[in-house]
This record gives C-alpha cells, structure tokens and sequence, in this order.
C-alpha cells in the first residue's frame, strides 16, 4: 500500500530557469559596473560556463558547481577576486525568483489529505527559501551528513528512513529520467515522471506513471495504490528489500 509522496525540487516543483537566468542578469549587471571589460561578457557567456564546468563537478554540492561557473565567469572580465561578493548577488536574486509553478500548491493541499508528503532534491533549493514552508512531513537535502545525490541508492534510503516506510510505500516524482525514475525504481521506490515540457524518455526508463502536470498526480496515485503493494521490479524477484538494505 503507498503512503508516502516525495517530490524532487527543481523543474518538478519550482520553476528554476527563470529564477537561474535572473540570478545571472544580476550579476552581469555588477560585473559591468566594476569594469568595462565586461561590457563584452554577455548572459549566454556565464550561461555556458555552468555547462563548462559542471562535468568534472557534477557530484560536488550545487553550490560548489554555481561558485565554479561564477569563478570561470569573472575571469573573463578580470574580476576573479570579487567571487564571494557577486556568488552572494546571484544567490539573493535566484532564491527571491524561485517560485512554485502554479499547479504545486493546489495539488499538495489535495494530496495531503491522503499522503504523506516529502522534499528531496540534489539542489540549493530549501523549501523554506522557495515558498514551499511548512507542505511537507519531512526534507532530504543531498550533502547534508554526507549524503550523496540522486541517483545514488543511499540517497532513495535516506529518502525512506525520513518517510519511515519500506520503499514499497512510496511514490517518487521528478523530471529527470535517469535522477527521478531509474534511481528510485533501482531502490525500490515507486516513480512517476513528471513531464512538464512534451519530452522522450531515453530508451529503456519506463516510469510507473506519468503525468503533464501535477494536477493529474491524485487521480494517478490513486490507481497506482489500487494495485498489487510491489512495484513492477520487485515482482520479478522474491521477497522485499528494506530501506536500509538498499
């Protein structure tokens, strides 16, 4: 029987790429105004630097990642010793945009009724600094105590020791693929991919659900608690894993 319902955080709940891209506008802005050898670094610039560095960094803690990017951005303008002040600037203007999407709110009061409801996320995104306080029973936060990200099974155990449950009683939704649907499924978690943009799943990620919006999540669980207790995966095995076998 499901429980529980934990949701990833960005591009599943928060709407981040405007939030992101407002960060960055504002520190152009700063950078401009320390020197004009910035007037010819432009946004698509410190865009490109977070994908110039996240692959050597891509299990560091988001914020390590963001301040790497930043560190490459400045030194294209020479402003290499003004990190900590402009990391600060980007991160007060991403948090003060970061914003559910419409349908979150509404969907989490309906899915309470029934459901216990959590936060997980490899990301900076604190659901108190997101306008997410006080929705859930309880938060994951990738790094904390050394924990590592999706889709690292310790991640989906941690998951499940903060839920309380076996992983047979909860639900995953997420917008990643491989982070959201093949990591939880792997741990034993049951998973609905969100798709919000009309994506393809790669080849071989078969989610147990999935839905366009978050308005349709009740309607989905409801079915899938109608069904046998195991996911489709553990049905070809024998007997259950539990949350800290995983």
């Amino acid at each position: 029987m499901l429980s529980t319902v934990v949701f990833d955080a960005d591009e599943t709940l928060l709407d981040l790429r405007p939030a992101v891209t407002g960060g960055l506008v504002a520190v152009l802005g700063e950078m401009r105004r320390l020197t004009p050898a910035a007037v010819g670094v432009s946004l698509a610039d410190l865009e490109s630097d977070w994908d110039a560095v996240f692959g050597d960094l891509a299990s560091a803690p988001v914020a390590e990642i963001r301040r790497a990017a930043l560190a490459r951005s400045l030194a294209r303008a020479g402003l290499g010793g003004h990190l900590d002040e402009l990391a600060a600037i980007f991160f007060a203007r991403r948090f003060a945009l970061t914003r559910p999407y419409p349908d979150v709110l509404p969907a989490l009061a309906v899915l309470r009724e029934r459901w216990a409801l959590g936060f997980a996320t490899n990301g900076n995104s604190r659901a108190e600094r997101c306008g997410l306080t006080g929705e859930f029973a309880f938060e994951v936060y990738a790094h904390e105590n050394g924990l590592p990200k999706k889709p690292a099974p310790e991640f989906y155990a941690a998951v499940c020791v903060a839920a309380g449950v076996p992983p047979t009683q909860v639900v995953h939704v997420g917008d990643n693929p491989v982070f959201d649907v093949v990591g939880a499924q792997r741990a034993g978690l049951w998973a609905v991919w969100l798709d919000r943009r009309g994506d393809r799943l790669p080849a071989g990620v078969v989610p147990d659900a999935t839905v366009s919006s978050l308005a349709e999540l009740p309607a989905v669980l409801a079915s899938l608690s109608g069904e046998a207790d195991l996911p489709p995966q553990f049905r070809r095995q024998s007997g259950e894993t539990s949350c800290v076998d995983v």
